[in-house]
């Protein structure tokens, strides 16, 4: 099973931050929210990755390129340019495949330009700012359960985001950028089978949530994991420095491994 993290956009609520570097490798506790959430999905056995790039995607291209020197000592001989690692790292075991999916495509053009890369019927999928102290497994297996098409983990955020309204279990209206009622939002941390690809198109103006995830709630085919855990996205500074808190004060709630 693999998952596919859709990092390609501007981020342009984070300012001069992300006018350098594109959002998801924006740090926390000296590493990118990238791999905080990819920590998150190997604690569970999922270590093969799906990168959707955009935005200023050399640089992610260019950390997981030199990951060994980025985050491990080492030493250079210059008489001969060889090159002695000291240490190791964790994530020995971890394939990642990074995509260019455009700058300006829309998440659902992204998620079918990486169609050609899934090999299996189901998968997951997050987005690049999002961490949670979600149960993976207990999240794919609610999701075999219901037997729907699309799984959504429904979080307990501001209420500046999109509604999801649901009666039990089965989604019934996808309303973005609503006031809530039920307290639910879309934290991401979904699971999806393989024909929600035939839905979506490589056009750049083929969106997830507007249109499909609205179709497919009326329909009853998307499912609702209700995490009554804990979940942050990283929307602006005062998000970063939330997160940047807890991290440094040992209460980084996501940190499952």
């Amino acid at each position: 099973m693999k998952l596919i993290i859709l990092a390609g956009g501007y981020g342009s609520r984070l300012g001069e931050i992300t006018s350098t570097i594109p959002k998801p490798m924006v740090q926390i506790g000296g590493k990118p929210i990238l791999w905080h959430i990819m920590k998150i999905y190997s604690h569970y056995g999922i270590k093969d990755f799906i990168i959707c790039l955009g935005y200023k995607g050399e640089i992610i291209k260019d950390y997981f390129t030199h990951y060994q020197y980025k985050n491990k000592d080492f030493t250079v001989d210059l008489s001969d340019n060889s090159i002695e690692f000291h240490n190791g790292h964790e994530e020995l075991d971890w394939k990642v495949t990074l995509v260019d999916t455009g700058i300006d495509t829309l998440k659902g053009g992204r998620l079918k330009r990486i169609e050609k890369y899934l090999d299996e019927d189901t998968n997951l999928l997050t987005y690049g700012d999002g961490v949670a102290d979600i149960n993976i497994k207990e999240l794919i297996d609610f999701h075999n359960k219901m037997g729907k098409m699309v799984t959504i983990s429904g979080v307990h955020p501001p209420a500046r985001f999109g509604e999801l309204i649901a009666e039990g279990d089965i989604l019934t209206v996808f309303e973005e950028k609503a006031q809530t009622s039920q307290g639910l939002i879309n934290g991401g941390y979904m699971v999806f089978n393989r024909c929600l690809l035939e839905y979506l198109t490589e056009d750049v103006q083929c969106d997830l949530e507007a249109g499909i995830f609205e179709q497919l709630a009326t329909r009853g085919e998307i499912a609702v994991y209700k995490h009554n855990g804990y979940w942050a996205c990283m929307d602006n500074e005062r998000d970063l420095h939330y997160l940047e808190n807890l991290w440094k004060k040992n209460k980084a709630f996501w940190k499952v491994w």
